[in-house]
């Protein structure tokens, strides 16, 4: 009889370990991919340029996921699944982790351009952010359909004016992205878009952004990559 409640007790106190260690992780990842329902979705970080796996979820009929992780600063994550068999270079997704709670919905067939994150307020500024930037992007495209074009049919004034409409369009991308990051400046999606948008603007601009930041963000991974990359760049720029 003692030898069951000692077992008894031991189950309980596994049973509330497990739940205290869940509720001690400062980020709850949750989600559904629709259609999603065998594989392994895999949540990743980038740590000295390496790709490391932060979580492994197996997937096997429930198309819901969860995931309970520590971190010390918002930082970009990527959520990843492997579709078996299923070949697809839409496998991976990119969202500005943060602690708190953190929903990430999309579907197996359109797996990054469905994807719907709530819960981050870097993601949903960086989700402004990019719907800007998609503008320039698509504007360039046109421009190298236009170029290809003025390249088959030798029209050097033509290629000349689309060479100047691309370089506006890049200053255009640079002033926004300066102007995102400084009225932004008591988030980290500030520093993240200068170090990965805009690391070879004139330094200035970047002086201007690491001065318009709070001490808090200062002190985040991207607020410390910032700092690194200007003093680099000066280096570089004495020589």
């Amino acid at each position: 009889m003692m030898k069951k409640y000692l077992i008894f007790l031991l189950i309980i106190f596994v049973i509330f370990s497990c739940k205290e260690n869940k509720s001690e992780k400062n980020l709850q990842i949750t989600g559904f991919i629709k259609g999603f329902t065998k594989g392994v979705i895999y949540i990743n970080k980038v740590k000295d340029t390496t790709l490391i796996t932060l979580d492994t979820i197996k997937i096997n009929g429930n198309s819901h996921f969860e995931s309970a992780l520590d971190i010390s600063s918002p930082e970009m994550y990527y959520l990843t699944i492997d579709r078996g068999t299923t070949n697809s270079i839409d496998n991976s997704l990119s969202f500005f982790a943060e602690s708190g709670t953190i929903n990430i919905e999309s579907s197996l067939e359109f797996f990054t351009s469905d994807a719907k994150i709530t819960g981050s307020k870097n993601q949903g500024l960086y989700d402004e952010y990019k719907k800007v930037v998609s503008q320039f992007v698509d504007r360039n495209l046109d421009l190298i359909e236009a170029k290809f074009k003025a390249l088959q049919s030798k029209n050097n004034q033509e290629l000349a004016s689309i060479a100047f409409k691309q370089d506006e369009i890049v200053k255009r991308k640079y002033l926004y992205t300066t102007n995102f990051a400084v009225n932004h400046a008591d988030y980290e999606v500030a520093p993240y878009v200068a170090v990965s948008e805009i690391y070879d603007i004139n330094l200035k601009y970047l002086d201007t952004i690491q001065k318009s930041m709070t001490p808090k963000i200062a002190k985040s991974i991207y607020g410390k990559q910032l700092n690194q990359l200007i003093i680099d760049r000066k280096k570089l720029e004495q020589k």
